[in-house]
């Protein structure tokens, strides 16, 4: 069993750099796929898929029908179309409230600077699938791109053995107006949206967490397109005082180590008691989790319930640590909530368990991790525009800045520069 252990006791290097990001012996491997993508397109995506998927698809195609969401419809009941119809309310919701406008500063002497904002034409969303599927990473994905204006959204995510897509993907997607899905995943659905095939066009971002072979072509392929982040494993981090309960902390903990074996769950406390019978109700829990043996090699390997002095150093530890979902357990979370300078997503006070801003409330669950929180962002409709600088300067402006432009441009050992100002001072 776990135990309870103190800051020096921990190897926090372990816990705050585990990244996908980082695989020297995979590097090659991925390299080759994306060669083998921009060398012979959709062949090799057919036989990419063969080999890793053990799935056929060249008679039934890369792309999706209108037959194949149809049949996905007849599968779902309604209750799951009343849930993700209510949970894509809340994140459209939420993120209309991020949508930035245009905006021109008109100065007294004529001259006019601004920006404008244009939604990005083109983007690819990666869909996990694998040990699990995600329907609302679909929502997560889509929706802040609809929001944000995005034309074309298309989505791309691995078959299932028949060659199919979970059915609650296909309908979650269709909800969100994503009308271009295509039946294939890993480093291979990276290369093939970065560098177009025959039948996929290539797109100008590709966003959506996926494996280690997603997130190595995401980082090899950044700079043909945009990315939104290099995601890793899942993390939770819990801060907690004595109003907490063992037992809602060891379920928050589990929630994200059945994620993956890489996944980290971390517990943070000044009261030892809490620590020792939360570790042990995480045992229990284990026991009756269908996704044990996950969620158990999760928890031996990255897993840690940290004895700290009080909640001030727990905070500190928080910041160094920048987890992805960061949970503050405590009896008035808004009274720290000022002191939290590095996570991806905050969770306030007991009745905001972490899967509440995974499935439903409306924020991303698409989040830094592996300390990357330290300078990236929540997924956003952010992530899906671009800011355009706007200059238009009025005769009387040139004629003021004209010297200490040119001054500046020579300073820099550039002639030209300085010439394309004091040419127009000739007119004078």
């Amino acid at each position: 069993m776990k135990t309870v252990q103190k800051i020096q006791d921990i190897d926090l290097k372990k816990l705050i750099n585990k990244s996908y990001g980082d695989n020297h012996n995979l590097e090659e491997k991925v390299a080759g796929i994306l060669q083998k993508i921009r060398e012979q397109g959709d062949e090799a995506l057919y036989d990419l898929t063969a080999a890793f998927d053990g799935v056929d698809l060249k008679g039934s195609g890369l792309r999706v029908t209108d037959q194949e969401i149809w049949e996905a419809y007849k599968k779902v009941d309604d209750v799951y179309l009343e849930a993700i119809s209510q949970a894509m309310n809340n994140v459209r919701t939420y993120h209309e409230k991020q949508k930035r406008v245009s905006w021109f500063d008109i100065a007294e002497d004529g001259s006019i600077l601004g920006q404008i904002i244009r939604p990005l034409q083109r983007v690819g969303i990666y869909v996990p699938g694998g040990t699990a599927a995600y329907p609302s990473s679909v929502l997560m994905n889509a929706l802040p791109a609809a929001v944000a204006g995005v034309e074309e959204i298309v989505m791309v995510s691995p078959p299932l053995k028949d060659g199919s897509l979970l059915p609650e993907v296909l309908v979650a997607a269709a909800e969100c107006g994503v009308k271009e899905i295509y039946k294939v995943g890993g480093a291979q659905a990276v290369a093939a949206l970065a560098f177009g095939t025959a039948t996929i066009a290539p797109v100008d971002k590709i966003t959506g967490p996926g494996n280690i072979f997603v997130t190595l072509a995401k980082k090899m392929v950044y700079g043909t397109v945009d990315i939104d982040m290099l995601a890793g494993p899942s993390e939770i981090l819990i801060l907690a005082d004595e109003s907490a309960a063992p037992e809602e902390l060891a379920a928050d903990l589990l929630s994200q180590a059945e994620h993956d074996r890489l996944a980290s769950a971390i517990l943070i406390s000044p009261y030892s008691d809490l620590l020792e019978k939360t570790v042990i109700e995480v045992e229990r829990q284990l026991e009756a989790l269908p996704r044990a043996e996950i969620a158990r090699a999760s928890w031996d390997t990255y897993g840690a319930a940290i004895l700290v002095e009080d909640l001030e150093e727990g905070i500190n530890l928080v910041n160094r640590i920048a987890p992805e979902h960061f949970e503050l357990v405590v009896q008035d979370p808004f009274a720290w909530l000022g002191k939290v300078k590095n996570a991806g997503a905050v969770f306030l006070g007991r009745y905001t368990p972490e899967p509440v801003g995974d499935y439903f409330a409306g924020p991303n669950h698409i989040l830094p991790t592996g300390g990357t929180a330290r300078f990236y962002s929540v997924l956003s409709v952010d992530t899906f525009v671009k800011r355009i600088s706007v200059i238009n300067y009025s005769e009387e402006a040139l004629q003021r800045d004209a010297a200490q432009i040119a001054y500046l441009a020579r300073k820099e050992g550039l002639e030209a520069h300085a010439r394309a100002i004091e040419v127009r001072q000739k007119w004078r």
